[in-house]
């Protein structure tokens, strides 16, 4: 049988969230630091969780504190049965993620070097590995493992002045956190190719052009024009059975992996694993009694 996403049986109780505003409440990172925050939303965006990276000293740069609290952040919402959606933005003005921090991995040997970019290649996986759909809220620069991380997202936005690129050939390195396998699978081997090969940076514009982000949005004046759109599309999902769009995607991610054959036989598991729900029960009812359905995720 397929499960969603990673089991559950180890999922921990989570400490009692901080107030963050009204109709959400967010965790800090318990290293002090704070270079994640966790989002809730209340009201009517209940079930859409925000990923905060604020690390704004090295620009989001993927160290190893932001690392781990993004292990923590991902242990936390994968375990929360109300969340629906999750979204990666950036509190850090102008970039999303700058990628590797590499100021810190000149302190590592090589063997540490290849521990730690095992890690960030394991966690790209538990980004993408996430039940739920997630967005990333592209404002500025997504560089390197920045883009990885949006690549392990089901969806991205991304404003018309973002920038992105792998850029790791111009350091004398290749990816190593998945873009070499999830940038051909976006946007096709030849122009995945062309863009690592040369390091190349495209704005967003381009990014649409190329099948890179789902959508590009002019930048507004509170630079927030990517995560407004994302929040858009997030509450397009809210209504939809949780469920469904689960399995949905775990289809759809499995079924990429195989030939058509395979593929046809795993929708076929994700489809009987839903025909016993409630939620599938309400939405024949709710089509029958013309009226819209309410969906509990059950």
């Amino acid at each position: 049988m397929l499960r969603l996403g990673r089991a559950a049986a180890g999922c921990r109780a989570l400490a009692a969230p901080h107030p963050r505003g009204a109709g959400g409440h967010s965790k800090r990172s318990s290293s002090g630091r704070k270079e994640i925050l966790i989002n809730v939303h209340g009201g009517e965006s209940s079930g859409i969780a925000e990923i905060l990276m604020t690390r704004a000293h090295a620009r989001n740069s993927l160290g190893k504190v932001l690392v781990n609290e993004l292990f923590r952040a991902l242990e936390s919402l994968r375990c929360d049965e109300r969340i629906r959606v999750v979204v990666f933005k950036s509190e850090v003005k102008g970039v999303f993620c700058a990628g590797a921090d590499l100021k810190e991995r000149a302190q590592m040997n090589d063997t540490e070097v290849g521990h730690f970019v095992h890690r960030l290649r394991s966690l790209m996986d538990e980004i993408a590995a996430l039940p739920m759909p997630t967005i990333a809220a592209i404002e500025g620069y997504a560089l390197g493992g920045g883009l990885e991380l949006a690549l392990a997202c089901d969806l991205r936005i991304a404003a018309s002045s973002a920038k992105m690129g792998l850029i790791e050939t111009t350091r004398g390195l290749l990816p190593g956190a998945g873009g070499t396998q999830r940038l051909p699978r976006c946007i096709g081997i030849g122009l995945a190719k062309e863009l690592i090969f040369t390091g190349r940076q495209v704005d967003g514009q381009q990014a649409l052009s190329l099948g890179l982000v789902n959508h590009t949005v002019p930048q507004n004046d509170e630079g927030d024009a990517a995560y407004q759109r994302a929040l858009i599309l997030a509450k397009e999902i809210l209504p939809q059975a949780p469920i469904a769009v689960k399995m949905g995607k775990l289809a759809i991610n499995r079924g990429t992996e195989v030939d058509i054959a395979s593929g046809m036989a795993i929708e076929g598991m994700c489809y009987a694993q839903n025909i016993p729900t409630r939620d599938r029960q309400e939405g024949m009812a709710a089509f029958r009694e013309k009226r819209p359905p309410q969906f509990i995720g059950e």
